[in-house]
């Protein structure tokens, strides 16, 4: 949203800039003929911008390089601050030279800082739609994620659970922790609260992160589903520094943790262990050894319409 803003902004301020030098060019001796290679050149020059090549950092300083050098001996000042952003629009000394051949030469720099408001308002505004498509996308899933508007009780592809949550904690997991999905999209939809299921996989990719990070910060988390027997198999796998068996037995016991003070309350496993097992019919386990920890959710694929209020008796059941 920051970015949208402050593209428009810039926005704003390089058509405003656009319109004066529209003026400057109307205003000049240049014919009907010159003023219409002009906007031909304009017209192609932002079809060029929506086809810009993704460059390396060496490859966009050496064309920077080659367009400063171009830009300066023909005359046309500031050339170094127009070069960086003719490079990120996908032109090159090559594309100069027919903007060159195409206008007489006394108004080659008009028509260069001409292009140059082209280029940077398709540039802004690219941006702009970038930014509004990943704030949609957000908002998408974080309605996903909180399933607003939707039966707390439903048939739901756990794909899309996860890929909602996944993007709602993107920022916790960071990008030292490579994600992989191991999907198997033909397992069937399965009854389940979404909601709550959303809160387990919570949960768990929290601890995953927490321990691929107490491992030195680098490492993967595999998400993972598939049929077991008669069940949907949903699996968490990190490479962080696992469980001791010692206490192995005790991770589901609320408030129970092994993070630091302040950081963690202890109860996000058994809450977990609550939503899947007691409401869910399913089950929760945990295989673990330095760099391979893997909690499993196991949930069943087909079942009655629970009673709300006799799952709750359940839930509250020792």
């Amino acid at each position: 949203a920051a970015a949208a803003v402050r593209a428009t902004a810039t926005l704003r301020e390089r058509v405003a800039k656009m319109r004066h030098k529209l003026a400057v060019i109307a205003e000049g001796p240049f014919s009907r003929d010159a003023l219409a290679g002009l906007i031909e050149i304009q017209e192609r020059t932002a079809e060029r911008v929506a086809k810009a090549p993704t460059l390396s950092p060496l490859e966009a300083s050496d064309r920077e390089d080659a367009l400063t050098d171009w830009l300066e001996d023909r005359g046309i000042d500031h050339g170094w601050q127009l070069a960086p952003t003719f490079v990120q629009a996908g032109l090159d000394t090559d594309w100069l030279e027919q903007v060159a051949a195409a206008v007489d030469e006394e108004i080659l720099p008009g028509a260069v800082g001409w292009l140059n408001y082209t280029v940077e308002t398709e540039l802004l505004m690219n941006e702009i739609a970038d930014s509004t498509a990943r704030v949609s996308h957000l908002v998408d899933a974080a309605k996903q994620y909180a399933q607003l508007d939707r039966a707390p009780y439903r048939t739901v592809d756990v794909h899309e659970l996860l890929d909602s949550t996944l993007l709602m904690l993107s920022g916790k997991i960071g990008p030292r922790i490579e994600v992989v999905k191991e999907y198997d999209r033909t397992v069937p939809k399965v009854p389940a609260y979404p909601a709550e299921l959303n809160q387990v996989w919570t949960n768990l990719i929290d601890n995953a992160v927490a321990a691929v990070n107490a491992a030195g910060g680098d490492g993967t988390l595999t998400v993972r589903t598939a049929l077991h027997d008669d069940r949907l198999l949903v699996e968490f796998r990190d490479t962080g520094t696992g469980i001791d068996p010692e206490i192995r037995e005790r991770i589901f016991d609320p408030f129970f943790t092994t993070k630091p003070v302040g950081e963690g309350t202890g109860l996000g496993l058994d809450i977990s262990w609550r939503i899947v097992v007691n409401k869910h019919h399913g089950a929760l386990q945990v295989e673990s050894e330095p760099g391979d920890t893997r909690f499993q959710v196991l949930l069943p694929l087909t079942a009655d319409d629970p009673d709300p209020d006799e799952e709750t008796v359940r839930e509250e059941t020792p």
